[in-house]
């Protein structure tokens, strides 16, 4: 850090060879409210010096970015502040956590033996403003992301979020690249819901080198695959395009047997947040009983994430006990057209008693069968012909079948790659082997 010089006998902040940021410094009832919170004199006067620039009003940074503030010494609290003065704050809605975020990164940077890194290029602001005028979107800018609309003008999407499927992870991402470049491009392929550009707030004004980008439906997901992977998006700069499977979904073990979905849901609640439903299967001869794990299925990857490193920390104990608590498969969505061909029924929910002699005569019934494979309480049925399949599953669905009335969908083809997992992940799990997708 450069050393600071006095000015006209005040304390303005300045650097060095360089010119004074200002001759006088002008105290203002704000300046007194800065020392009366605690602030020293040159922070206050930096942090007040900021409010005058009209970009940032009192308002706008709350009690938790004061107190943050207070934590740092005279030298750090006055680089903080440069920092943030220096940053362009024009798309951050949410200045105190902008802040914050400066202030998280230098103490990262002072752990490495090094101070905040100055300001470098950043994005050519006039091309982003003809951006959002031209598409009517918004941009919230955090240090640690850029994000472009979520949700979009109601006049391109005005509907519910979009969900899995329809999002697309970019990589290889020119590093001073921003969404002037990268929205053009991707708008091709159909209306976007959100571009989030991921920040290294540890390298001042650089992307890190990849987005997450959600479309409104998964056609046009699947389209903007098509169009941009592999795209020279630059010189020599190739795009790596791919359908993203954000897992939103946790497995846990060491259930006890005795405990219900509606138990789990209010225990795990307390514990974690973003908790949207529990699956939980039943012992084939004891539906009294579960099979000693379950699936917590959270609102988001955020939530589950959050969820996964407070259960996995120790720390947090359910039913007295530690839990086991890893990702669960990811449910992948298989392409429309391959589904479109599949032959075979899963059919889950069977009552003890249910035999592959009673489920073929059963489905029989609807056209020729290859083979019907029964495993504990589900089973898989193939049909000859998709037709017979698609009849069957349609006036099967929800029917009794000795006593317990049965749940009927397309089976998913085999995925190599949920094998491959499965396969590495066998001799840790001995939950009775069913890891088939939730649908």
């Amino acid at each position: 850090m450069p050393p600071f010089q006095q000015v006209n006998g005040s304390s303005a902040l300045v650097k060095e060879d360089e010119e004074p940021m200002d001759i006088t410094v002008t105290h203002t009832e704000l300046y007194q409210t800065l020392i009366d919170a605690g602030l020293p004199q040159k922070v206050a006067e930096s942090r007040n010096k900021i409010f005058q620039t009209g970009l940032v009003a009192y308002t706008d940074l709350d009690e938790r970015a004061m107190d943050a503030l207070r934590e740092f010494n005279e030298e750090g609290a006055l680089s903080v502040l440069l920092q943030f003065k220096e940053s362009d704050l024009s798309h951050v809605q949410n200045k105190s956590a902008f802040l914050c975020g400066v202030m998280k990164t230098y103490r990262q940077r002072e752990k490495q033996g090094s101070k905040v890194q100055e300001s470098t290029k950043g994005p050519d602001e006039t091309k982003i403003k003809a951006l959002l005028e031209r598409t009517g979107y918004t941009l919230d800018v955090t240090t640690g992301q850029r994000k472009y609309g979520g949700p979009p003008p109601d006049e391109v999407y005005s509907r519910a979020q979009p969900g899995i499927g329809t999002e697309v992870f970019v990589g290889k991402i020119p590093r001073d690249l921003y969404e002037d470049e990268l929205v053009p491009l991707f708008e091709k392929a159909g209306p976007i819901w959100d571009l989030r550009l991921m920040m290294d707030p540890l390298l001042s004004g650089q992307n890190r080198g990849y987005a997450f980008i959600t479309f409104c439906n998964k056609d046009v997901a699947l389209e903007a695959v098509k169009l941009c992977d592999n795209y020279e998006i630059r010189s020599g700069k190739y795009l790596g395009v791919c359908i993203s499977v954000a897992n939103n979904r946790l497995f846990v073990g060491s259930i006890p047997k005795n405990k219900t979905r509606e138990s789990i849901l209010e225990d795990f609640s307390k514990v974690t947040e973003g908790l949207m439903e529990v699956i939980l299967y039943h012992q084939p001869d004891d539906k009294n009983k579960n099979r000693g794990f379950c699936f917590l299925e959270y609102e988001e990857h955020k939530s589950a994430a959050q969820a996964r490193r407070r259960l996995m920390s120790g720390k947090v104990k359910v039913w007295g006990n530690p839990v086991t608590v890893e990702w669960a498969d990811p449910v992948d969505e298989p392409d429309s057209e391959i589904m479109a061909k599949v032959k075979v029924l899963f059919v889950r929910n069977l009552a003890t008693p249910v035999t592959e002699e009673l489920l073929e005569k059963t489905f029989s019934q609807f056209g020729k069968l290859e083979r019907v494979k029964k495993l504990k309480d589900y089973a898989f049925v193939h049909f000859e012909d998709r037709d017979a399949a698609v009849k069957a599953m349609q006036e099967m669905n929800g029917k009794e079948l000795e006593g317990e009335e049965i749940e009927i969908v397309l089976a998913k083809p085999p995925d190599k790659k949920r094998k491959e997992r499965q396969a590495q992940r066998q001799p840790t799990r001995t939950t009775g082997g069913v890891v088939f997708d939730h649908t």
